[in-house]
């Protein structure tokens, strides 16, 4: 890798995706960070939930697709697929999509591939996906002029050329930095605009959902998000390949027609999840399922909590008329 100091998208690109980088390690992203999908089998057993709601609206086809977008070893489609009833696994079909090789062992019956399918039928989910789509960063300077920053592989940052063009008029839109003081930072997010239209424009009709930590154009973060991952700690973000490189996602930048954004905590209660203790009846009349369901029961808590993972944003989108009141009783989240 070069040492030249470059824009964050490209260095960010190389260190994660290119020969070597982090997510082509053998252990892949459960070796570094815990997400739903590895905190508990209940976040798949709800997006079967979902699944099947999808299948429901769209009046069951004959062929249901399952797109696992940045499927990293594939954990959350065979916990789908592991937990899918035959009828509705006779009609479906699962794919999951990422830049690493295929793991070894990995059930026959999913498609593995670095690109999202297109004109199919069904749910496409993204789990903490976007948040790992390289982006570029501004700062502004002494004048209050939103620059380019450039990042050595040490992670030292420059500042670059004043920022022009496509990714001015994001900013101007989405995140903008007129008025900010000096240092204040803005993630410049079209690449993951265009990213997340483009995996939706696959989907003839069904329901894409893209599940991140994110904010609002209200609330953006002063000085961003950008960071690093290493063995489940926080770590200077450095574009080297040692670690994971993520900035929370504007998630309501990438939005399309008729989408709403929805906490992971209501979206999960929607679809039966939450976290409720069972009745203390249970355990005398069934001690083995009390301890089962009070061990449910705290899994639940993790996944829909707001101090965790219940905090992630929920961007719900339906393609087609059917799929548009699929998760329509979790309400739309305010901001």
């Amino acid at each position: 890798m070069t040492s030249v100091a470059r824009p964050w998208r490209e260095a960010a690109r190389a260190a994660l995706y290119g020969p070597g980088g982090f997510y082509r390690r053998p252990e892949g992203p459960a070796g570094h960070f815990r997400t739903s999908v590895h905190a508990s089998p209940l976040f798949a057993e709800a997006v079967l939930e979902l699944l099947r709601r999808v299948d429901a609206a769209l009046g069951h086809p004959a062929e249901l697709t399952f797109t696992d977008m940045g499927a990293g070893r594939g954990e959350l489609v065979t916990g789908v697929l592991d937990r899918c009833p035959p009828e509705l696994a006779a009609r479906l079909r699962p794919y999951a999509v990422e830049l690493a090789d295929r793991p070894a062992g990995l059930d026959p019956r999913i498609t593995w591939q670095d690109a999202p399918p297109r004109e199919v039928t069904g749910l496409l989910l993204a789990n903490e996906w976007l948040d790992n789509v390289p982006l570029d960063v501004a700062e502004t300077d002494g004048r209050g002029t939103p620059r380019l920053l450039l990042v050595q592989d040490d992670g030292e940052e420059l500042p670059g050329d004043p920022v022009t063009g496509a990714d001015a008029e994001w900013l101007a839109r989405w995140w903008p930095l007129e008025g900010a003081p000096p240092g204040s930072r803005a993630e410049i997010g079209h690449p993951r605009d265009a990213a997340w239209a483009d995996a939706v424009s696959g989907l003839r009709a069904g329901l894409a959902v893209a599940v991140d930590y994110a904010h609002r154009r209200a609330a953006r973060p002063p000085f961003g998000t950008l960071t690093g991952f290493r063995d489940g700690r926080e770590v200077r973000p450095v574009p080297d390949g040692s670690c994971d490189l993520t900035a929370h996602v504007a998630l309501d930048a990438c939005a399309g027609p008729g989408a709403v954004l929805l906490s992971q905590r209501a979206a999960l209660r929607a679809l039966g999840l939450d976290g409720r203790r069972p009745p203390l009846t249970l355990a005398s009349t069934d001690p083995a399922a009390y301890v089962r369901a009070l061990a449910q029961c705290g899994e639940a808590a993790e996944l829909t909590s707001p101090a965790g993972l219940g905090a992630f944003t929920w961007l719900v989108q339906p393609v087609g008329p059917s799929c548009a009141r699929v998760l329509a009783d979790a309400g739309e989240v305010g901001g």
